[in-house]
């Protein structure tokens, strides 16, 4: 009996020090944590540099929403942003360079030029995401570069492929009349 009431004792010990790690901070108790926010919360709510918990998905959200825009929605917002004075200036500007992100190619450059320009003024936490965009834009307009130029060189070559012809069909001209000659008595 001694032998089975250890072993009830031990067995106790082990499920209550066992369990110890499920109680808040081991009995430190600490703060409650702020609920997160519903995340299409966040996605209703406009880009700021406001630190909380709809920082990034706010931005994302708008990026989502510049993407998916069309030339109408893209003035509508730059209007919007540019009579916004509740707003930084680098708030204001990063999130045209959102914008325009989207836009005509002459419209990359100018937000190319805003994300360099204006997000070192970002929060920390929004930096990488900024950068991010900025590389694409970037990406996106060497990569148009390279199309135009490609398009240049595709010209230029029908151009001197037509030349070349124009030449040919001349020499095939005289060599024919030359033919002629030597064939005439």
């Amino acid at each position: 009996m001694k032998k089975a009431r250890v072993c009830l004792y031990a067995s106790g010990l082990a499920v209550v020090l066992g369990g110890c790690q499920y109680l808040p901070e081991q009995m430190g108790m600490t703060e409650p944590e702020e609920p997160e926010p519903p995340a299409q919360a966040c996605h209703e709510v406009e880009p700021s540099f406001e630190d909380n918990a709809c920082l990034l998905p706010s931005w994302v959200a708008f990026g989502l929403e510049s993407q998916r825009g069309d030339s109408q929605w893209r003035r509508d917002t730059l209007d919007e942003l540019s009579n916004d004075y509740s707003r930084s200036e680098a708030e204001r500007e990063l999130a045209r360079a959102v914008a325009l992100a989207w836009g005509s190619e002459r419209q990359w450059r100018e937000a190319s030029e805003l994300y360099q320009t204006h997000a070192p003024a970002a929060p920390a936490d929004l930096q990488l995401l900024l950068r991010y965009w900025r590389n694409e834009v970037e990406g996106r307009r060497s990569l148009a570069r390279q199309s135009a130029d490609a398009s240049a060189r595709v010209a230029a070559l029908q151009q001197e492929n037509s030349e070349l012809s124009e030449k040919l069909e001349a020499l095939s001209a005289i060599e024919q009349n030359m033919n002629l000659r030597q064939q005439s008595p």
